[in-house]
Protein backbone atom coordinates (compact mmCIF):
# COMPACT_ATOMS: atom_id res chain seq x y z
CA UNK A 1 0.00 0.00 0.00
CA UNK A 2 1.35 3.97 -0.94
CA UNK A 3 1.84 5.77 2.07
CA UNK A 4 0.14 9.15 1.84
CA UNK A 5 2.82 12.16 1.12
CA UNK A 6 2.94 15.21 3.04
CA UNK A 7 6.29 16.19 0.48
CA UNK A 8 5.76 19.44 -0.93
CA UNK A 9 7.74 20.91 -4.24
CA UNK A 10 8.05 24.17 -6.07
CA UNK A 11 6.91 23.89 -10.24
CA UNK A 12 7.91 26.99 -12.25
CA UNK A 13 4.62 27.14 -14.58
CA UNK A 14 5.78 29.18 -17.59
CA UNK A 15 2.81 30.24 -20.36
CA UNK A 16 2.19 33.34 -21.88
CA UNK A 17 -0.74 35.86 -20.24
CA UNK A 18 -3.39 37.09 -23.12
CA UNK A 19 -4.41 39.76 -20.11
CA UNK A 20 -0.76 40.95 -19.29
CA UNK A 21 0.55 40.72 -22.95
CA UNK A 22 3.19 39.10 -21.94
CA UNK A 23 5.13 35.75 -20.93
CA UNK A 24 4.25 34.80 -17.28
CA UNK A 25 6.52 32.63 -14.89
CA UNK A 26 4.60 31.39 -11.92
CA UNK A 27 5.84 29.38 -8.92
CA UNK A 28 3.03 27.00 -7.92
CA UNK A 29 2.83 24.61 -4.65
CA UNK A 30 2.62 21.11 -5.25
CA UNK A 31 1.96 17.21 -3.49
CA UNK A 32 4.75 14.88 -4.72
CA UNK A 33 2.93 12.46 -5.72
CA UNK A 34 5.46 10.09 -7.79
CA UNK A 35 8.85 11.36 -7.50
CA UNK A 36 10.46 9.04 -10.12
CA UNK A 37 7.67 9.46 -12.58
CA UNK A 38 8.15 13.30 -12.04
CA UNK A 39 4.04 13.43 -10.67
CA UNK A 40 2.82 16.51 -8.83
CA UNK A 41 -0.71 17.32 -7.34
CA UNK A 42 -0.92 20.85 -7.43
CA UNK A 43 -1.90 22.42 -3.98
CA UNK A 44 -2.45 26.13 -4.57
CA UNK A 45 -4.37 28.72 -6.54
CA UNK A 46 -2.63 29.96 -9.54
CA UNK A 47 -2.59 33.70 -9.70
CA UNK A 48 -1.82 34.02 -13.58
CA UNK A 49 -1.87 30.96 -15.12
CA UNK A 50 -4.25 29.50 -16.87
CA UNK A 51 -5.70 25.76 -17.73
CA UNK A 52 -4.29 24.55 -14.35
CA UNK A 53 -6.02 24.67 -10.80
CA UNK A 54 -5.82 23.11 -7.58
CA UNK A 55 -5.78 19.73 -7.09
CA UNK A 56 -4.85 18.96 -11.03
CA UNK A 57 -1.98 15.98 -11.59
CA UNK A 58 0.75 17.30 -13.83
CA UNK A 59 4.32 15.78 -14.91
CA UNK A 60 6.79 18.52 -14.38
CA UNK A 61 10.56 17.76 -15.30
CA UNK A 62 13.72 19.45 -13.81
CA UNK A 63 15.52 22.71 -15.79
CA UNK A 64 18.59 21.40 -16.51
CA UNK A 65 20.04 25.05 -16.40
CA UNK A 66 18.18 26.21 -13.30
CA UNK A 67 17.84 22.50 -11.32
CA UNK A 68 13.88 23.37 -10.72
CA UNK A 69 10.83 21.39 -11.73
CA UNK A 70 9.22 23.09 -14.53
CA UNK A 71 5.45 22.23 -15.34
CA UNK A 72 5.53 20.23 -19.05
CA UNK A 73 1.55 18.63 -19.03
CA UNK A 74 -1.31 18.30 -17.01
CA UNK A 75 -1.79 14.62 -16.50
CA UNK A 76 -5.03 14.47 -15.04
CA UNK A 77 -7.82 17.76 -13.65
CA UNK A 78 -8.91 17.61 -10.33
CA UNK A 79 -12.30 19.23 -11.26
CA UNK A 80 -11.23 22.52 -9.53
CA UNK A 81 -11.86 26.00 -11.23
CA UNK A 82 -9.86 29.28 -10.90
CA UNK A 83 -11.49 32.45 -11.14
CA UNK A 84 -9.64 35.40 -11.00
CA UNK A 85 -11.44 38.73 -9.40
CA UNK A 86 -10.54 42.38 -9.69
CA UNK A 87 -12.16 45.09 -7.90
CA UNK A 88 -13.68 48.01 -9.50
CA UNK A 89 -14.90 49.93 -6.76
CA UNK A 90 -12.34 51.16 -4.80
CA UNK A 91 -15.07 51.54 -1.97
CA UNK A 92 -15.69 48.17 -1.09
CA UNK A 93 -13.55 46.23 1.11
CA UNK A 94 -12.34 43.02 -0.88
CA UNK A 95 -12.39 40.96 2.58
CA UNK A 96 -16.06 41.49 2.13
CA UNK A 97 -16.59 40.20 -1.20
CA UNK A 98 -14.07 37.39 -0.37
CA UNK A 99 -15.75 36.47 2.28
CA UNK A 100 -19.25 36.45 0.51
CA UNK A 101 -17.19 33.50 -1.41
CA UNK A 102 -16.06 31.96 1.75
CA UNK A 103 -19.53 30.84 2.93
CA UNK A 104 -19.69 29.33 -0.65
CA UNK A 105 -16.77 26.87 0.79
CA UNK A 106 -14.39 28.62 -2.33
CA UNK A 107 -10.60 29.49 -0.90
CA UNK A 108 -9.21 32.81 -2.53
CA UNK A 109 -6.39 34.48 -1.79
CA UNK A 110 -5.29 37.94 -2.22
CA UNK A 111 -2.75 38.84 -5.14
CA UNK A 112 -2.79 42.49 -4.40
CA UNK A 113 -4.82 45.46 -3.06
CA UNK A 114 -7.24 44.94 -6.00
CA UNK A 115 -7.11 41.65 -7.18
CA UNK A 116 -7.72 37.94 -5.92
CA UNK A 117 -7.42 33.98 -6.97
CA UNK A 118 -10.92 31.93 -5.74
CA UNK A 119 -10.94 28.60 -6.06
CA UNK A 120 -14.05 26.46 -6.51
CA UNK A 121 -13.80 22.73 -5.51
CA UNK A 122 -15.42 20.21 -7.62
CA UNK A 123 -18.45 19.82 -4.92
CA UNK A 124 -19.54 23.45 -4.75
CA UNK A 125 -22.29 24.21 -7.02
CA UNK A 126 -20.18 27.10 -9.56
CA UNK A 127 -23.99 28.08 -10.76
CA UNK A 128 -24.59 29.89 -7.80
CA UNK A 129 -20.94 31.06 -7.25
CA UNK A 130 -21.57 32.51 -11.32
CA UNK A 131 -24.98 34.65 -10.13
CA UNK A 132 -22.64 35.93 -7.15
CA UNK A 133 -19.91 37.04 -9.72
CA UNK A 134 -22.07 38.12 -12.48
CA UNK A 135 -24.21 40.15 -9.91
CA UNK A 136 -21.00 41.97 -8.44
CA UNK A 137 -19.77 42.68 -12.05
CA UNK A 138 -23.56 44.44 -13.04
CA UNK A 139 -23.01 45.96 -9.99
CA UNK A 140 -19.80 47.33 -11.42
CA UNK A 141 -18.17 46.37 -7.99
CA UNK A 142 -15.59 43.59 -9.66
CA UNK A 143 -15.01 42.25 -13.06
CA UNK A 144 -13.77 38.37 -13.55
CA UNK A 145 -12.01 35.78 -15.58
CA UNK A 146 -12.41 32.20 -15.79
CA UNK A 147 -9.28 31.00 -16.52
CA UNK A 148 -9.55 27.83 -15.92
CA UNK A 149 -13.08 26.07 -15.89
CA UNK A 150 -13.50 22.40 -15.04
CA UNK A 151 -15.94 20.46 -17.04
CA UNK A 152 -17.67 19.48 -14.12
CA UNK A 153 -18.94 23.70 -13.56
CA UNK A 154 -18.58 24.19 -17.37
CA UNK A 155 -21.98 21.59 -16.90
CA UNK A 156 -23.24 23.79 -14.50
CA UNK A 157 -23.57 27.06 -15.96
CA UNK A 158 -23.81 25.78 -19.49
CA UNK A 159 -27.96 27.07 -19.27
CA UNK A 160 -27.37 30.41 -17.57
Amino acid sequence: MKEETTEHAQIIVRSYSDVFEQDIEETLWAFVLDKENRLYQIDSIPFYTSLIASNDIVFADIDPETKQLVYQKTVSYGGHSTIQVVLSDETIAMDDIRDTFSKMRCVSEQVNDDFFVLDVPEDVDYSLVKTELDKLEAEEKIEYAEPSLSDVHRKQTSGL
